[in-house]
């Protein structure tokens, strides 16, 4: 049997750092993150294996995660297909709202072309630890608006919209640099995944301990270690993704943990 049929679940995960797992780095340095955990997760409440493929890279815009790997993820011929973009869009000097609406449109209509379940998904709101957070929550509260908006008479869509809870924008589950989400953070947003499917996550998914945190840094130390290197990158045209390949980028099978 090959791995393709192996399952009759096949699920590909496109987007940006928030779906490659950031954050929720693992001892040997691989990060998971919550489309990992949504996989394992969705293999133990069904007790079957999957198949699980992973597109993201870190620091795509909305308009190359849709020109770069939308196609791609379809080819693969999957039954569901996760998407969010946007967050970095964000935070760049301009930005339109229906231009990441433009791309997430597109997803759909592609979804719809090929018979793929869509499972949306908005990042959580990390504006309260930033220091150009103002600008970040009325741009994030008109992107999730907007998203709501345009699908709401598509019950067909599975949505797992994280913008919107406030527990997620407690420091405790955020990383170092206030941008992406810790592991307490991914498993959060898996078990709201995983709901939104129609399958329980284990119960302290919703709420792991809290990690104990180093000390939080000084502004001054904070702009050095995290903020700087961001601008360098942006004023030198690069990305934290240039280079990388996709984690899974062709389907691995996921088997029940149990």
């Amino acid at each position: 049997m090959s791995a393709e049929s192996a399952a009759s679940v096949r699920y590909v995960a496109i987007g940006d750092s928030f779906t490659e797992g950031v954050g929720d780095e693992l001892p040997d340095g691989a990060v998971r993150g919550w489309a990992d955990l949504v996989a394992a997760g969705w293999a133990d409440a069904t007790g079957e294996s999957i198949q699980y493929a992973n597109l993201a890279i870190r620091g795509r815009l909305v308009r190359p995660i849709v020109d770069e790997q939308l196609e791609p993820a379809l080819a693969l011929r999957p039954t569901h297909l996760s998407f969010n973009g946007g967050g970095n869009d964000m935070l760049r000097p301009r930005t339109s709202v229906e231009h990441v609406l433009e791309a997430f449109m597109q997803v759909v209509r592609r979804c719809d072309e090929e018979g793929v379940t869509l499972i949306v998904l908005s990042g959580a709101n990390p504006s309260a630890q930033l220091p150009f957070g103002s600008l970040v929550n009325r741009r994030g509260d008109a992107l999730s608006d907007a998203v709501v908006s345009r699908l709401s008479d598509r019950d067909d869509i599975v949505r797992a919209l994280n913008w919107y809870d406030r527990t997620l924008t407690h420091p405790s589950y955020w990383s170092a640099d206030r941008l992406h989400m810790n592991a307490r953070g991914h498993h959060r947003v898996a078990a709201r995944v995983l709901g939104s499917l129609g399958m329980d996550a284990p119960g302290e998914w919703w709420a792991l301990p809290a990690e104990q945190q180093a000390p939080a840094l000084a502004r001054g130390e904070y702009f050095r270690e995290h903020l700087a290197p961001w601008v360098r990158r942006r004023l030198t045209g690069r990305s934290s993704g240039d280079g990388r390949a996709p984690k899974f980028g062709s389907w691995v099978e996921v088997s029940p943990r149990g």
